[in-house]
């Protein structure tokens, strides 16, 4: 039986997914930084490990406790939405320290048994911010692209022996962190400047009156199939809108 283990577990994409593998079969580590108990199913096939990527500690601890695995789900990140001039840089290197740092550094800490096993996946998810020009993202698409090309450079370095990395880019779901902030306008550390407000305003009434959205399930059976995939696909978009805009480019 496979073992797969997920970081951000406790809601969203991550909760999804834990749960489409665990419904599958498979052993699953959900990985949290606050765990929660109920959010998950019970099970002796799933267990809840305390995981803060951007802690060094916590990343060997939460391996340690997981054992040997089979797939790495890189899904943990923070939102960030607002106008780049009143964004603090602070703000800036907290987002990229969880959604590229963090990514890296689990992967890191997951590569010697896949390598030495010469078998396993890494997806990281990303976002459909990559494949498109969405307003108001400066700082998260940058944090979500730098992802994308590190996978897609490690994904060679990987293949000579046995193991893979894909990335699945997610579309627009309501029921993330990042839809409430955007239906507020801008993420609470990343306030719109006056001069920006009528034409932020109006870009974020766009995004949440667009036809198509993604579908947290469609997420879970979509890095499903990135981990199952044999054909040496790179890239997954996840979501309605988001192969819309795949197949746009």
């Amino acid at each position: 039986m496979k073992t797969v283990l997920i970081t951000g577990a406790s809601s969203g994409y991550g909760r999804e997914t834990a749960r489409y593998f665990h419904s599958q079969g498979w052993n699953v580590i959900a990985t949290m930084r606050t765990p929660r108990a109920g959010v998950l199913p019970e099970s002796d096939r799933l267990r809840i490990v305390r995981l803060d990527v951007t802690e060094p500690r916590s990343i060997t601890a939460a391996f340690e406790a997981a054992g040997p695995v089979d797939v790495l789900v890189n899904n943990a990140g923070v939102p960030s939405i607002g106008v780049f001039e009143g964004t603090p840089m602070a703000r800036v290197r907290e987002v990229f320290d969880t959604n590229t740092f963090g990514v890296m550094a689990t992967t890191q800490a997951v590569l010697p048994q896949f390598r030495e096993r010469g078998s396993g996946v890494v997806v990281n998810v990303t976002s459909s911010v990559v494949l498109g020009h969405m307003p108001l993202t400066a700082v998260y698409k940058a944090s979500k692209m730098a992802v994308e090309g590190f996978t897609a450079s490690l994904a060679l370095e990987l293949a000579p022996f046995g193991v893979q990395a894909k990335t699945v880019e997610p579309g627009a779901c309501l029921t993330t962190n990042f839809a409430a902030n955007a239906a507020k306008g801008a993420s609470p550390d990343e306030p719109v400047p006056a001069p920006y407000a009528p034409w932020a305003k109006q870009a974020m009434a766009d995004f949440t009156g667009q036809d198509l959205f993604t579908k947290e399930s469609d997420v879970a059976e979509t890095v499903w199939r990135a981990v199952h995939d044999t054909t040496g696909q790179l890239r997954f978009p996840a979501g309605p809108d988001a192969v819309a805009l795949s197949q746009a480019k």
